[in-house]
């Protein structure tokens, strides 16, 4: 793929000519790494919510390239966002959630010669930039190790005490601020719901956030204020915004870009899980006592359609975000020698298939928006429907910044894609959830395979909404056969154990057919 380097540095170098003083002279390029928490498909270019506004996304989409069937490699922001920065599958490298064992486990894992992504851009002459949720736990998940990583990071969020009791400590302070009178289900169902802090959502006025702003948009002012600086090495610059990560809080002016009572909810099916292995059941049910979905729909008639509401503000408040960030980039002197990236890390369920979260297997879950504007090599407005992953990203950087390749590298450059949108590919793309869960999703086919043996197969030609679970189908049988090839032929186990012990989702199984107390909803 030389020739599409070499039409990339050629690109850049006629701008610096052209552009005179105003452009930075670079023969590598910029890169701006843009990173958006559990954003599914609802964006305008993307048509997942019909009522979607996102502007400036659309807008990024018509200058380079979507990806329109795009996806993470586990949908868990720990484990994906993990395995995009060291450029490995969490089946290899046995990452799948703990950040604590990860950080156990790294040497391990990554060996004496492997890098993290923004590690191997620095160590190769770049200035790296990262501000926000860019690892899962903000800039790193790794202490000591942040400084191999940045030339320079950002500040976290301060959030004062009387806003922090909203969420009751819920996670990480880059979550907050909570609505103002705390979360709906835990107000309705009591604190043995506190898991309910993860299903809430409230308009913010500005006194009800710190400072009067909220992370995403301190997150933008610091990443344009690298932007108009003067750099003297070509930058790698992650910008990782929070939002529409839960609680689905913002300014009220997002909200008031969506009228409650046109508020559409996804199509679920009233039989919907008939057809679903117990060990999906298991998954959908989530982490409320009385399971998620159920929760929802029976905290009031409405509540359904409010937190699709607050989503959809949400995504438009990060939207204008990304914008801020997008806009300074086109008004900088990097305009033109600068690879834009912007991905999701994955997706997120609004009540389809019964499940409110992500952490699942199934569509809503693993797609992710995914575009790139590549000066020298993208055409504006194009998109690709071949099945790639967030694994791709690595050396699709490394090829087009010229870099040394690694071994352990996992995914496929992009680059060929970017070139040529016509172009295909016959490798789909593996995800897992925890331990032995599989699906594998290739253009038209989307197949699971729980550790227990279970399946589920979904013909995204006709049945897009996957509906309807094909797998029992003999007819389907070679699709099937033709898609487990692609399933590790050995589940490593997680990094830093030995053997294997059930989880929660076994536990909840068990008890089930213990006590035959299948909930109805999940019949």
């Amino acid at each position: 793929m030389k020739l599409f380097s070499c039409m990339l540095i050629f690109t850049f170098l006629v701008g610096s000519c052209a552009n005179g003083a105003d452009t930075a002279p670079a023969a590598q390029p910029n890169v701006l790494f843009l990173s958006i928490d559990d954003l599914n498909d609802w964006t305008g270019a993307m048509g997942g919510h019909a009522l979607a506004k996102t502007p400036n996304l659309d807008k990024l989409a018509q200058q380079g390239i979507l990806f329109t069937n795009a996806h993470c490699s586990q949908a868990v922001c720990t484990a994906s966002r993990n395995s995009v920065l060291s450029g490995i599958h969490p089946s290899t490298s046995g990452w799948y959630t703990s950040t604590t064992r990860m950080r156990k486990t790294y040497d391990q894992v990554m060996g004496s010669e492997h890098r993290m992504l923004p590690q191997h851009f620095k160590e190769n002459g770049y200035q790296t930039f990262a501000v926000g949720k860019v690892f899962h736990q903000g800039v790193s998940d790794y202490g000591d190790r942040t400084k191999d990583f940045w030339t320079e990071t950002a500040p976290g969020y301060k959030v004062p005490k009387n806003l922090l009791a909203r969420g009751d400590g819920y996670g990480g302070k880059h979550f907050y601020p909570f609505p103002k009178n705390g979360s709906q289900i835990v107000d309705r169902y009591g604190k043995k719901y506190a898991d309910g802090h993860s299903l809430c959502y409230g308009a913010l006025d500005r006194d009800d956030i710190p400072g009067g702003k909220m992370f995403d948009e301190q997150i933008a002012d610091w990443a344009v204020e690298q932007l108009q600086h003067d750099h003297d090495k070509p930058f790698f610059l992650a910008v990782g915004f929070v939002r529409p990560h839960v609680p689905y809080t913002a300014p009220k002016e997002y909200f008031d870009l969506y009228d409650l009572d046109d508020i559409q909810i996804p199509s679920v099916p009233d039989d919907e899980m008939s057809d679903i292995p117990m060990m999906g059941k298991s998954i959908a049910y989530g982490t409320l006592r009385s399971g998620d979905h159920n929760a929802v729909v029976n905290l009031s008639d409405t509540y359904w359609k409010e937190m699709v509401y607050g989503y959809l503000a949400c995504v438009s408040f990060v939207d204008a975000q990304a914008g801020k960030v997008l806009d300074a980039l086109a008004t900088s002197k990097y305009r033109d020698n600068t690879i834009v990236v912007l991905w999701s890390d994955h997706g997120q369920h609004l009540g389809e298939k019964k499940h409110w979260r992500k952490q699942a297997l199934w569509e809503e879950s693993t797609r992710v928006p995914l575009m790139m504007k590549v000066p020298g090599v993208s055409q504006p407005a194009t998109q690709s429907s071949q099945p790639v992953s967030l694994l791709d990203l690595y050396p699709t950087l490394v090829e087009l910044c010229e870099l040394p390749k690694f071994e352990k590298l996992e995914g496929e450059s992009l680059v060929p894609l970017i070139a040529d949108p016509s172009s295909v590919r016959t490798r789909p793309v593996l995800n897992s959830w925890y331990y032995g869960n599989y699906a594998v999703r290739s253009h038209d086919w989307r197949y699971i395979c729980y550790r227990d043996g279970t399946e589920e197969l979904y013909d995204h030609r006709s049945d897009p909404g996957e509906h309807v679970n094909l797998a029992g189908n003999p007819e389907h049988a070679n699709v099937i056969a033709q898609h487990r090839e692609w399933i590790p032929k050995t589940d490593v186990l997680p990094a830093g154990t030995d053997a294997w012990k059930s989880d929660s989702l076994d536990r909840r199984i068990e008890k089930w057919n213990a006590d035959d107390s299948l909930p109805d909803w999940l019949q």
